[in-house]
């Protein structure tokens, strides 16, 4: 099972063209692993509240935005270390085939956001005859 990362700074991993080119973007971890039931996709997203995040799926693309606000900063601070990253953020994952994200679900606890998404129900294949001219 492959899970491409179309938007980070990870290696082995693309960058998207829509969040890479933006200035000031920056991209949350993210772990993604298979269960029993489907794939879970768990962003790291401590001090942000649950309706400034927006996640959107088209095809087998899920993105994950949003933007982290800088809200306890003192005035004409001057930083020592600054490892934490704040305003807009963008992650775009690309789902291998199997998975079923019209039917993901989200929850938002404790800074992170999981994002369950099962796998998609088997198809049943049926016989069908065709009728031959002539």
């Amino acid at each position: 099972m492959a899970v491409t990362k179309v938007s980070s700074t990870v290696q082995f991993v693309s960058r998207s063209p829509s969040a890479g080119g933006r200035s000031g973007h920056w991209t949350p971890n993210t772990d993604v692993y298979s269960t029993d039931n489907g794939l879970v996709v768990k962003v790291e997203l401590a001090g942000m509240k649950s309706d400034s995040l927006e996640i959107t799926v088209e095809g087998n693309r899920l993105r994950i935005a949003g933007n982290r606000p800088d809200g306890c900063r003192a005035p004409k601070c001057s930083f020592l270390v600054m490892e934490i990253s704040y305003g807009p953020f963008e992650t775009v994952l690309e789902l291998p085939p199997g998975y079923d994200l019209s039917q993901a679900r989200a929850a938002y606890v404790n800074g992170f956001l999981r994002i369950d998404v099962p796998q998609a129900r088997p198809v049943p294949s049926h016989t069908t005859r065709v009728p031959i001219a002539g």
